[in-house]
This record gives C-alpha cells, structure tokens and sequence, in this order.
C-alpha cells in the first residue's frame, strides 16, 4: 500500500514471506557511499530483513551500484525492492514511496550516506516492543569530516519545542507512518524529520530513546544540512511556526 504515490520502476526484487523489519534506504547523489551504507545494513544482528532502495532519479552511479550489491548479497536478506523514481520527487516523497512498498510491520529509516552498527535494528526493535512506542531511535556517532557524539536525548514535547534533535535514523511502526500522513514535502528542504516528529507529538504518539551509540550520521560539506537546509532556515522557521504554532524557533 502506497498513501503517497510516485512515478516509479521497480528495477529489482525478491518477495520476503514475514519480514519483521524492513530497513528503507533513499539515495540522491550519495552512490559512493552507498555500498558502505548498504554493507552496514548486512552486518545487523536482526535476522529477516527486508530491504527497500529508492533511487530519486539521481544523475549519480547509486542506482547501479545497487543493482550490483543486491545481486552479491541477495541471500543474506529476507527480501528487497530496488525502486527508481522515474523523476525526482525529494526526500519526503522518497521516503513515503519506501513506507509505500516496505512489508514489515516495522520500518527503519536511513539515508545512503549513513551507517548502522550491527545491533541497531535489534535493539530498537526491542525497544519498540517492549514500551508500545510508535517509534525507537538511538544516539548518534558524528564521523568523517566531525567527529563526536550527536543530540539525541529522551523523548520530550518540550525539547522539540525549540528545534529537533532527533534524527531520521529510527525504527518506525508503519502505522503511525500512516497516521501522520507521512513525511511533508516542505516549502523548502531539510526540516522533514522534525515536520515528522511534530506530527508526532500531535497525534499523541510518543518515540523511545535507546541511550546507545548505534547510528553513525555521516558529517560532509555535502550533506544536506549544510548545502540546503542551513541557507533556507529562516523560510523553513517561519513554515514550520505555520505548521505547529506550539514551536518556539
């Protein structure tokens, strides 16, 4: 099921029976690092994964090097989808097209430039199911050009009142996916993720900490944050106090 279709071509699968997670992948000018993002994902002590790649039609390698990866390691995993926008759409829309065609009841999110430590998925999955959470993330290790410990900290209203600090890296029961009407295509790009823990919050659903450094976000001069979401932050402050007047930017 897809709430929020895209133009798409399904390039490569293999149908997984009950996977109980399935790890989603969405790539746009990343290729050199997706096999160290995919390899990653391998490594998980969770076994029965399903893993869907969604290519935003990106002008780069990534959509090959997929396709070769997939084909070295299709046994390790339960089942795949790799999917290419047949346009580019953006990441909210990348996103909800791997929530659309992920088949386990729980969903975690990566980007291609990031990386899991090998207990990740297990540990939220845990996590999860053991607090009736809607939602699991971890602590954060900063690597390559920034070195150190990220922002993640417990669950609070109050925290995401003044910025986000939680980043997209979590596991999330596709239910609540849905009933937050997915991630928001935002006026301007980079504020995805707290858009989405908004909605959260006002949806009354909650996400549990994991105070364990089990994700690794990547810190590169061509990183998101730093090429599109830094010199738009005075729009997207302005349309995200439209969207959730309880914000205090």
């Amino acid at each position: 099921m897809n709430l929020f279709p895209a133009p798409v071509e399904i390039v490569r699968e293999k149908k997984a029976a009950a996977p109980q997670v399935s790890v989603i992948v969405t790539q746009y000018n990343y290729g050199h690092h997706l096999e160290a993002c995919l390899d990653s994902i391998r490594a998980q002590t969770q076994k029965d994964l399903e893993l869907v790649i969604v290519d935003d039609h990106s002008p780069d390698d990534g959509l090959d090097v997929a396709t070769r990866w997939l084909a070295r390691n299709e046994s390790a995993l339960a089942g795949y989808r790799l999917i290419h926008h047949t346009k580019n759409m953006g990441l909210a829309y990348a996103r909800n097209t791997a929530f659309g065609h992920a088949s386990a009841p729980y969903v975690f999110v990566v980007d291609a430039d990031n990386m899991l430590y090998p207990t990740a998925v297990a540990r939220c999955l845990e996590a999860i199911k053991s607090s009736g959470a809607a939602a699991a993330y971890t602590q954060l290790e900063v690597f390559d050009e920034r070195k150190g410990a990220g922002p993640a900290d417990f669950w609070s209203k109050e925290r995401l009142k003044r910025g986000n600090y939680i980043d997209a890296m979590a596991l999330v029961d596709k239910r609540a996916w849905a009933q937050v009407g997915g991630y928001t295509q935002l006026g301007s790009p980079g504020w995805e993720d707290y858009d989405f823990w908004c909605k959260f919050i006002e949806h009354d659903l909650h996400a549990v900490f994991v105070p364990e450094m089990l994700c690794r976000y990547r810190w590169h001069a061509k990183s998101m944050t730093l090429s599109e979401t830094r010199p738009a932050e005075a729009a997207l402050i302005l349309e995200m106090s439209m969207r959730h007047p309880w914000l205090d930017l």
